[in-house]
C-alpha cells in the first residue's frame, strides 16, 4: 500500500500502520535496525515514496512509543546506507541508494523472488510481433487511439470466455494496459475516496496499492488455510457495505488456491442479494498446474450480471512485457468505464494488442509447454525448502507461480531485511495484506530457472540462520 503524502511530507499515523509489526526485525538485534530495516523495505517496496518527508524524530518517537534515541539511529543507519538525505534545518527525505547499500564482497549478483513470472516464450512472441506488424497496417491511417480495443484481440477475448462456459459479446470487452490497468480504471470509475473495498487476506499487493491509491480502505477478510471463509465474507458486505469487492478466485495470489464450483455459486449469490460490485481477478487464470480451472464465477450469476467485472491479463499466461489486458462486463458497464478513460489514458497501443490476438490463438500450443516448466520448478521448490528449510510449512495451494508459506514464527519483515543485505529481494509477508499482518507468512515464486531458484533458496535459508540463530544445512548440488 502506498503511503499518502501532503505536499511530499508523510503522515506520521499512516507510517506508523504502514510500519506493522517492525519491533519483529529487532528480536536478534537491536530496535534502533528493526526500525531501520522496516523504514528501509517501505522504500524498497515502494509503498513510501522517494523524496517524501519524514515525520520529525520526536514525533515519530512519540507515536512509535520508542525513546528518541532509538529513532535518531534508525535514520542514521538509514543516512549511512542511503536511504535517507539530510539538511540541516529540515527534515529528512527518503531516498535510493545510487548502488547497493550493503552487500558482502563475493556475494553474486542480486537475486529476486518478488516477481512470479516467467520469462517469454520467446520464438512465439517473436513471430507473434512480426505477424502484428502485417495485422497493423490499415491502423496505420487512422490516429490509433482505440479507447476499447482492436476488434481482432476483443473477438479472441471474447471466444475465451464462450469455450470456459460464459457466453461474451466482443462489445462486452475492454482492452487495458495490462490487468492492474485495468483494476485502477474500475476504481477510478465506482470508488471515491474514503470508500470501503473488500479484499480477501492475503491477497495481490497492487491491488492494495491501486486501492489506496484512489483514496479508498482495503477491509480484509481472513482467509483460511483451505480457502475462502464465505460466511465472513457475508457478515462483512452486511456490516461494512463495501462500495466494491475484489477477488481472485483462480490460482490465488499468493496462497495458490482455487475456489470451488460450490463456492462460486453461494458468492454469485451473496453478489446479487447485497447488491455488491465486484472485481474478479482472472490475472493466473491459465496457470493451472493439477486440475483445470471451474467455469467463470460470472457464469453464476444468475441476476444482477452487471454487478461482476471479470479482470484478465497476458502478463502471466504469456509474457510479462506485453502489457495487454482487458475487463469483460456488462456493455453498460463498458461503455461507463470507456467513456471516462480519455481522462487517464488514451488506449492500449495497437501493435501489442495485434500481438495479443495472435498469442491467444495459439495458446493451447503455448500454455501446456508454460504449465509443465511451472510444474517442474514447483517439484524443486518443495525439494529445496524441505531440505534447507524443513520447520517451514508451504501451504495447500498447489496452481500458480508460488508457495504462501508459513514460517515457524512471526518474522516476514526480519527475514526480508536480511535476505536483502545477502542480495536476495523477497517481499515480506505484510505487504500482502492489510494493516501490517501476515507476519509469519512469506510468498516464495517458483518462476526462476532452476539453477537460480536453488541460489535463492541457499541465500533464504542463510538469511534466516542470521535472524534466528538456527543451524543451516550445509549447502548441497541440486541436480537440475
Amino acid at each position: 500500500m502506498t503511503v499518502e503524502m501532503a505536499a511530499r511530507a508523510l503522515n506520521v499515523d499512516l507510517l506508523a500502520r504502514e510500519l506493522g509489526n517492525w519491533r519483529t526485525s529487532s528480536q536478534s538485534g537491536p530496535a534502533y535496525q528493526g526500525l531501520a530495516d522496516a523504514i528501509r523495505l517501505l522504500i524498497i517496496d515502494g509503498r513510501v515514496p522517494v523524496g517524501a518527508r519524514l515525520p520529525s524524530e520526536r514525533t515519530l518517537a512519540d507515536v512509535l512509543r520508542v525513546s528518541r534515541t532509538t529513532v535518531t539511529a534508525a535514520f542514521t543507519q538509514l543516512r549511512e546506507d542511503g536511504y535517507l538525505n539530510a539538511r540541516r534545518g529540515a527534515r529528512s527525505t527518503t531516498a535510493l541508494p545510487v548502488a547497493p547499500a550493503v552487500r558482502n564482497e563475493g556475494m553474486p549478483t542480486a537475486l529476486s523472488l518478488a516477481a512470479a513470472a516467467l520469462s517469454a516464450p520467446a520464438a512465439a512472441v517473436m513471430e507473434a510481433f512480426v505477424d502484428a506488424t502485417r495485422d497493423v497496417t490499415p491502423y496505420l491511417h487512422e490516429p490509433g487511439h482505440e479507447l476499447v480495443g482492436v476488434s481482432a484481440l476483443r473477438h479472441a477475448i471474447a471466444e475465451r470466455y464462450c469455450e470456459r462456459g460464459l457466453p461474451t459479446d466482443p462489445e462486452e470487452v475492454l482492452v487495458t494496459t495490462g490487468a492492474l490497468h485495468a483494476i485502477s480504471l474500475i476504481l477510478t470509475t465506482y470508488v471515491q475516496p474514503g470508500d470501503r473495498v473488500l479484499v480477501e487476506q492475503p491477497t495481490y499487493h497492487g491491488a492494495l496499492s491501486a486501492i489506496t491509491t484512489a483514496g479508498a480502505r482495503p477491509v480484509p477478510v481472513a482467509m483460511t488455510e483451505s480457502g475462502w471463509e464465505l460466511d465472513a465474507v457475508q457478515a462483512a458486505v452486511h456490516q461494512l457495505a463495501p462500495n466494491l469487492a475484489y477477488f481472485i478466485p483462480d490460482n490465488q495470489n499468493p496462497t495458490g488456491l482455487t475456489m470451488p464450483v460450490q463456492d462460486r455459486k453461494r458468492l454469485a449469490r451473496i453478489i446479487a442479494e447485497t447488491r455488491t460490485r465486484t472485481v474478479i481477478d482472472e490475472t493466473i487464470l491459465d496457470m493451472w498446474l493439477d486440475e483445470p480451472m471451474p467455469t467463470p464465477l460470472a457464469a453464476f450469476m444468475t441476476t444482477r450480471r452487471d454487478l461482476v467485472m471479470t479482470v484478465g491479463s497476458m502478463s502471466k499466461s504469456f509474457w510479462g512485457g506485453l502489457r495487454v489486458g482487458w475487463i469483460r462486463a456488462e456493455r453498460a458497464t463498458i461503455a461507463t468505464i470507456a467513456a471516462l478513460r480519455p481522462s487517464i489514458d488514451m488506449g492500449t497501443p495497437v501493435l501489442e494488442q495485434f500481438a495479443a490476438a495472435r498469442l491467444l490463438g495459439s495458446r493451447d500450443e503455448i500454455l501446456p509447454e508454460r504449465r509443465e516448466i511451472l510444474r517442474t520448478r514447483r517439484a524443486l521448490l518443495q525439494s529445496l525448502l524441505s531440505r534447507h528449510l524443513p520447520d517451514w510449512e508451504p501451504g495447500t495451494g498447489v496452481g500458480g507461480m508460488s508457495l504462501w508459506v508459513r514460517l515457524p514464527a512471526p518474522m516476514s519483515t526480519a527475514l526480508s531485511a536480511a535476505a536483502s543485505r545477502l542480495g536476495l529481494d523477497l517481499p515480506a509477508g505484510p505487504r500482502f495484506g492489510v494493516d501490517g499482518t501476515l507476519e509469519r507468512f512469506v510468498r516464495i515464486p517458483y518462476a526462476l530457472p532452476e539453477e537460480q531458484l536453488a541460489e535463492a533458496i541457499e541465500l533464504l535459508a542463510r538469511a534466516w540462520h542470521s535472524i534466528t540463530g538456527s543451524a543451516t544445512p550445509e549447502p548441497t548440488t541440486v541436480v537440475v
